[in-house]
């Protein structure tokens, strides 16, 4: 994305395709004479005129409704005008072109993507983690992820990473000032109780981390992998998984050559399956450029589901197959068609998510997980929606009041490591305490990284340029 600049923007702003109503959002400085120029009436500030949006020869190309915003009171913070007609693609691209001809004169330039949120964020409208939050409202694929969406768009998770930025500055300026009276550093944490004021900061910030990882995992999911020899019943996991026959079933191995991805939700979480080609030894070309691709599937799912025949558990080529899972990816071993069997139904116990509420772990450390199911009957299902929702870090019925991503979560940790290093200084007899300081600032900063007070270009061109073009 280019540096930012005062040109005037004009894009689509509803989704491609036909639609009852289609929305040209323009963003600028003083957009009033492009207002003029562009349409039969002078619009008033924050009032809806009904009119035609006329061509150079003054035919209608199509009615609707002008909507005029005066700088500041605006999304971007700028001027808006928007002009709210008919969805039809060629009716928008029309008008699209209309303005780009008349605002030629004004400066107006086609917006690139993101960049009407990205002004809403440089020009103090909304801070860096309301402007990641209107993407993922636009994107949230469940109604407890749009919820939570919603509230990062508030502002709540930015008034909490700031309400701990300003306790931690608090802090900083106590030590700062001791700093100048070096012989006031030795009572420095009896008579400020610091000790107590860090315990606080640390638990608040635990807390902060743990509702940020539910956050992260309602926002991103899960990479699942079905994983196994051919004809042990993937393609029908993921059918009874999704609740509809997204995959073909044949009694032939060797049906999926190539890999088939489904979403589901469970409890709000999604969940990303992936079927993927029987993993055997074979001269078919087309099914082992199938299985290359499962393996590399399998190197990077978050979880594994290696499916067997209940029928001859861990015969040779599973054995196989197991030795080459990656260390470190927690994986589930499902004895499938145990409704062919005599008293199935055997499972392990469901494991917790850890203390944190992170993401599965990623540990040998756990036994292998084994379930008896059937795919076809539905036996075990339950448990193994559960067992995944426990990997993930999920904890049923403490769902994040927000959305988190990834870097939202490093920066919190990376803030959570530096508050342990100043906890570490101060607990010392000889109480360095510009070493004290400096891991506060440091926390500080790590903090205000998430709502964008210190935060690079190179990372907002990344964050903005995956918005989609008109918002």
């Amino acid at each position: 994305m280019s540096a930012f600049t005062s040109d005037a923007i004009v894009a689509i702003a509803t989704a491609p395709g036909r639609g009852g109503i289609g929305i040209v959002r323009i963003s600028g400085p003083d957009l009033l004479p492009l207002a003029q120029a562009l349409l039969p009436i002078t619009p008033t500030p924050r009032h809806a005129h009904y009119t035609p949006f006329p061509d150079a020869d003054g035919a209608p190309i199509d009615e609707g409704i002008a909507l005029y915003f005066r700088a500041p009171h605006s999304y971007t913070g700028e001027d808006v005008l928007e002009l709210q007609g008919h969805g039809g693609p060629a009716v928008l691209q029309r008008l699209l072109k209309r303005c780009l001809a008349v605002g030629k004169d004004f400066g107006l330039r086609h917006a690139e993507p993101g960049e009407f949120t990205r002004r809403a964020f440089l020009n103090d409208r909304l801070d860096l983690a309301q402007a990641e939050a209107v993407a993922d409202l636009i994107d949230a694929t469940s109604e407890a992820a749009a919820r939570s969406a919603m509230t990062s768009l508030s502002g709540e998770f930015s008034r909490k990473v700031n309400a701990l930025a300003d306790g931690i500055v608090h802090l900083r300026m106590l030590v700062e000032a001791t700093l100048d009276f070096p012989e006031e550093e030795i009572e420095f944490l009896e008579k400020y109780q610091v000790g107590p004021m860090l315990d606080g900061l640390s638990s608040q910030l635990d807390e902060l981390v743990r509702q940020a990882g539910q956050g992260m995992i309602l926002r991103e999911g899960l990479h699942v992998v079905l994983a196994g020899q051919p004809n042990v019943g993937k393609s029908s996991l993921l059918n009874a998984l999704a609740g509809d026959d997204v995959a073909i079933v044949t009694p032939i191995a060797g049906t999926t050559r190539d890999r088939v991805i489904q979403q589901i939700h469970i409890d709000g979480v999604p969940l990303h399956i992936v079927d993927t080609a029987g993993l055997r030894e074979t001269e078919d070309t087309v099914e082992r450029i199938g299985i290359e691709r499962t393996w590399a599937e399998i190197a990077r799912a978050d979880v594994i589901l290696h499916l067997q025949d209940a029928r001859r558990p861990e015969d040779t080529l599973d054995s196989e197959i197991t030795s080459r899972l990656p260390r470190g990816t927690p994986v589930i071993t499902l004895f499938n068609k145990c409704d062919l069997l005599e008293g199935a139904g055997k499972s392990d116990p469901v494991v917790s998510p850890g203390p944190d509420g992170s993401v599965g772990g990623k540990s040998n450390a756990q036994p292998p997980l084994r379930l008896w199911i059937s795919a076809k009957a539905g036996t075990g299902l339950d448990t193994l929606r559960q067992r995944l929702l426990a990997i993930a870090g999920w904890i049923p019925g403490s769902e994040s009041p927000w959305l988190a991503r990834e870097r939202h979560v490093q920066a919190l940790r990376e803030a959570q490591e530096h508050l342990d290093l100043a906890m570490g200084h101060a607990s010392q007899s000889d109480q360095v305490l510009d070493l004290f300081a400096e891991e506060l600032r440091l926390a500080h900063t790590a903090l205000t990284s998430i709502t964008g007070e210190f935060t690079s270009d190179d990372l907002l061109g990344e964050i903005f340029s995956r918005f989609c073009i008109g918002k």
